[in-house]
């Protein structure tokens, strides 16, 4: 007999499956699960009267639950995601994770909104392997919890069609030109050598020549354009003839490199994908995860059997928000709930405000989708809209692409929206031509969407539903800007720029202020590179990245790029070669249309070479630079500048000498890597001069509008789509020959230092051990205001001097070999060493940055885990002291992970963000507010007291706890927690203890 808890831990995840799972497999461990296995809706479903049929010629067979035929009006003025909502509702109703009531109050969103908390069951989950490894090495170590408990491990399973894509693997090892011998046109050292590769038919330049090796002596052919060149697998360009090479050299060689350094993350997740059911794994360098979600796993409409649902999605990936840009539900989770999720349990959340944000007017004609993007951005912010859905209607919706759409929507987490959706109207069915959805899909789509009335005509006013509030954006006062050089929020005009770095040379350090002095503002630091000097003064442009990160899934943006920097090499300008220039793209789409265009060649002249496809640069994994402009960096103290056409750029991330980094659309890095310095006025000084001396300006360069809109219509075509389906199809050859475990508990090797069984599970008992007070704890961290989760858990590289390296160096590994945090999410011992290792970690314990903090007992300053280790093996529970926003930024489950097992229990803060609070909560540590007005500072708290925590047995969201000193103070705090469930969740220990434990027989 199932009881009511382990029945709704695994009933029945009804109808959220895609075409191709394989229901035959799946494991019956309910009786909604057993109804559901016989293929139909049970009669006693709650609504099935709400059962009907499209009303369409191919599609009479089709079934589909009608929110309509509720013939409630409130249906008419819900928002549109706010439907999504209610339809998973109807549909999921069992009276287990979903009940009656949680339609109605959906229904009733106008009055609910804001408070009631709803369940809400994605179609599918998506996993990047950064985050998705964790979540999948957790599943494993509760396969080994419920066999020693006496369970059958084989039931712990993804219940929730899962896809784990592996992207974010590479680090950029080889960049410039591969090829040896051959002139740089971009300037840059070659000091990679190149892959030898017999491909099955020669590809090169000529009857029997190949440019792997040299420069051709050949002329540049001019039989052939080079946008007629038929692109196979998206090959480099020979940049003397515009023909294809035998390989993508540079590509091939950080490929291979990427397969020795993480295999042993790639056989584990080669055994995840044969040992778990319902996993799909995309194995390396097929495509990045947002576009491999938007380009080939969207469906828009789901179908299984007979009936058809709205697709929808929840994902680890922060750029799971892209696909509301096509009308489809999602967005990003920790893997903490990702677990949850995997196991069949909806994902629980305030039935959220939507914001209705208009737009108006025409788009300008020199803004791209990114300054469109950083505009609403500015807007959105300023309105205060954390933890809301927002909605975008108006006639200026029309005038944005599925592309743009997708860009936007990309951008949400910056604004702090849980989504931005753009219901699906002709301009998206028209880009689902374009992705190869078949007539018959597209049919199905346009009649389901309209049967719901989840279709839109953003000129008819009269569709416009209710909102909570109206935001309205005029996209003709949309100019050009640039966001830094801290802080993504921080947005300067273009025209404007030169001075407003100048203004933050003089500024006292801060967000955005590096407080140089004035007679060292013109300081100029001259150095050799290669046989030439050049010089370095602040603002020098060092590192120009056009990556994959919001921009690969627009092309008009990185097609307008190329085509300024043909324009530029046409000028005769190009890029001074001690800059660290790359070219990653998220997808072989990017480089595939790069190529048909014509325009990668100019891309590799100026030094933007393809150097892979995955996040790299915007994560922290990009290569060194020359020694010389480091030297120089230092020497003079500079503010040294980078350029990104990503999504992220805390400071210190992209390269710790690199103090100023900012984020701009792919034209703009370009034309800022030409000018060597952002110290320019665009307007009124040249990029640079010709070579017959004559100046050139931005403007002389500057694609039209109507040129990348023709360049974009005759090559972003159908081909593009067909091209990474086919990609996907011949696989990956080195995950192919990958040698993977196939049993069904994974081999654990006490050797590896990649993939370890974490301790979640060590104490895990069937019986429920109701929380203790928390007696004389001490404050592991004393931290401030906007500690975000870059401060708190481990990204990009392992510094040499850090814990994790020494733990690291223990196992014989030397620093080439330590690899990034990122690849060892699946590595406990190292990521909780590593977790609040930030060099920009404020911690008031220490009074400087650093990975540092007190033992207060001896008095002793020493590394955050060597004190941790020490509190634990005394016995000593820990919390932590904070000031407003504690756990700001991008979501990582470590961030809560890593605290947990370091011994923290509590985080005692003035405000947390909302998305690290809930996983805090999932690991069993309390989060504790302040009292409104209060803080440790007007508590007059020194952080060395030794803290006592009354948590009552009956403990319940908003209670005040009372929390005494060592000194004799006492003050209170507020429970932070948001329902019921959170409160469930802390009480067994966390989220992980609650599923292992009701797996349990």
């Amino acid at each position: 007999m199932i009881g009511p808890v382990a029945g709704r831990l695994f009933s029945a995840d009804w109808f959220s499956h895609g075409e191709e799972f394989p229901w035959s497999t799946v494991e019956i461990v309910s009786i909604s699960e057993a109804i559901m296995a016989l293929g139909s809706y049970p009669k006693e479903h709650s609504f099935s009267n709400l059962i009907d049929t499209l009303k369409s010629e191919k599609h009479e067979d089709r079934k589909y639950f009608s929110p309509a035929k509720l013939q409630d009006p409130r249906y008419d003025e819900l928002p549109l995601s706010i439907r999504v909502l209610l339809e998973a509702a109807i549909r999921k109703c069992d009276d287990f994770y979903v009940r009656k009531e949680d339609v109605e109050t959906i229904l009733d969103w106008r009055r609910q909104q804001g408070s009631a908390e709803v369940p809400f069951s994605p179609a599918r989950l998506l996993l990047q392997d950064f985050t998705g490894i964790p979540a999948m090495v957790d599943l494993a170590a509760m396969r080994d919890a419920v066999a020693r408990q006496g369970g059958d491990p084989s039931q712990v399973n993804p219940k929730c069609p899962t896809d784990l894509i592996v992207d974010h693997a590479l680090q950029i090892d080889f960049g410039k030109c591969a090829i040896q011998n051959a002139p740089n046109p971009g300037g840059g050292d070659s000091q990679a050598t190149p892959v030898k590769s017999t491909p099955a038919k020669p590809r090169g330049c000529g009857p029997q020549r190949s440019c792997s090796k040299g420069a051709c002596n050949d002329p540049p052919s001019t039989s052939a354009p080079a946008a007629a060149v038929q692109i196979e697998n998206t090959p480099l360009l020979c940049p003397f003839h515009l023909q294809p090479v035998f390989e993508p050299e540079i590509a091939l060689k950080n490929q291979e490199k990427e397969l020795i350094r993480n295999r042993e993350r790639l056989q584990f997740f080669k055994w995840c994908s044969q040992a778990f059911k319902n996993v799909n794994v995309v194995p390396p360098d097929i495509s990045a995860v947002h576009q491999v979600n938007l380009e080939y796993l969207c469906q828009a409409v789901q179908e299984h059997e007979d009936f058809v649902y709205p697709d929808s999605v929840v994902g680890t990936d922060s750029h799971t928000t892209m696909v509301n840009g096509l009308g489809i539900l999602g967005w990003g989770v920790g893997g903490i709930e990702s677990e949850a999720v995997m196991l069949g349990q909806p994902v629980t959340l305030t039935l959220p405000k939507v914001v209705g944000c208009k737009l108006l007017g025409s788009v300008n004609v020199l803004a791209t989708s990114i300054d469109i993007v950083l505009g609403i951005t500015k807007h959105l912010r300023q309105a205060g809209i954390s933890g809301k859905f927002v909605e975008f209607f108006g006639p200026g919706v029309s005038q944005l692409s599925a592309p743009d759409r997708t860009t936007i929507a990309n951008m949400c987490p910056e604004y702090n929206a849980t989504v931005s959706f753009f219901p699906v109207d002709d301009v998206t069915l028209k880009h689902f031509k374009q992705a190869n959805f078949s007539e018959e899909k597209l049919e199905l789509v346009e009649a389901y969407l309209k049967a719901v009335k989840l279709f839109r005509s953003y000129q008819d006013l009269g569709e416009d539903p209710h909102y909570s509030e109206v935001i309205e954006i005029d996209l003709s006062s949309i100019v050009p800007h640039v966001s830094g050089p801290k802080r993504s929020q921080d947005r300067v005009e273009v025209s404007n720029m030169k001075k407003d770095f100048l203004n933050c040379l003089n500024e006292k350090v801060g967000f955005k202020g590096f407080h140089i002095p004035v007679e060292k503002q013109t300081t100029l630091m001259p150095f050799l590179h290669g046989s030439r000097e050049y010089q370095l003064t602040h603002g020098s442009v060092v590192l120009a990245a056009l990556i994959s990160c919001t921009n690969n899934c627009n092309p008009s943006v990185m097609l307008a790029a190329g085509l300024l920097a043909k324009k530029a090499v046409g000028a005769g300008l190009s890029v001074r070669p001690y800059i660290q220039t790359s070219l990653a793209p998220g997808s072989g789409m990017v480089t595939h249309y790069l190529s048909a265009s014509g325009v990668l060649p100019y891309f590799s002249q100026l030094g933007f070479e393809v150097v892979g496809y995955g996040c790299a640069t915007c994560v922290g994994n990009t290569s060194p630079l020359p020694e010389a402009v480091v030297n120089a960096i230092k020497q003079g103290d500079l503010v040294a500048c980078g350029v990104l056409s990503g999504s992220r750029h805390f400071e210190g991330r992209l390269c710790d000498c690199v103090r100023a980094n900012y984020l701009a659309s792919p034209p703009l890095v370009v034309a800022y890597a030409i000018a060597g310095t952002v110290s320019i006025d665009f307007e009124t000084e040249p990029l640079g001069l010709t070579p017959e001396g004559k100046e050139v300006y931005l403007r002389d360069v500057w694609p039209s509008r109507e040129e990348v809109q023709h360049t974009e219509e005759n090559m972003v075509i159908s081909s593009i789509f067909r091209e990474l389906r086919e990609k996907m199809k011949r696989g990956n050859k080195l995950w192919k020959d990958l040698e993977a475990s196939e049993a069904e508990l994974f081999p654990w090797d006490p050797k590896s230092t990649y993939i370890r069984c974490p301790p979640f599970f060590n104490k895990l008992t069937k019986e429920l051990c109701e929380p203790q007070p928390m007696e004389n704890a001490h404050a592991l961290l004393f931290l401030g205001d906007m500690v975000t989760t870059d401060h708190i858990s481990p990204a990009g590289s392992i510094a040499r001097v850090s814990a994790a390296a020494k733990y690291l160096q223990s196992k014989r590994l030397t620093p080439r070999e330590f690899n990034s945090y990122g690849a060892r999410r699946g590595n406990d011992a190292v990521m909780t060493r590593g977790t609040f290792a930030s060099i920009k970690l404020q911690n008031r314990f220490v009074g400087k940055a650093g990975p540092k903090t007190l033992h207060v007992p001896s008095g002793q300053i020493m590394d955050v885990f060597d004190a941790a280790e020490r509190y634990q093996r005394d016995g000593i529970p820990l919390i932590i002291l904070a000031g407003k926003k504690y756990g700001s930024g991008n979501s990582r489950d470590w961030a809560a992970k890593g605290p947990y097992l370091l011994g923290v229990r509590a985080v005692i803060a003035e405000s947390f963000e909302k998305l690290h609070k809930n996983h805090l909560v999932a690991m069993g540590i309390a989060p504790l507010q302040f009292l409104p007005g209060q803080s440790a500072d007007s508590l007059e708290l020194s952080g060395k007291e030794k803290f006592s925590l009354c948590i009552p047995k009956d403990l319940s969201p908003g209670q005040e706890i009372t929390v005494k000193t060592s000194t004799g103070k006492t003050f209170q705090v507020i429970a932070s927690f948001e329902n019921a469930v959170d409160m469930v969740f802390y009480k067994h220990g966390g989220i992980l203890k609650f599923v292992a434990r009701n797996a349990l027989p």
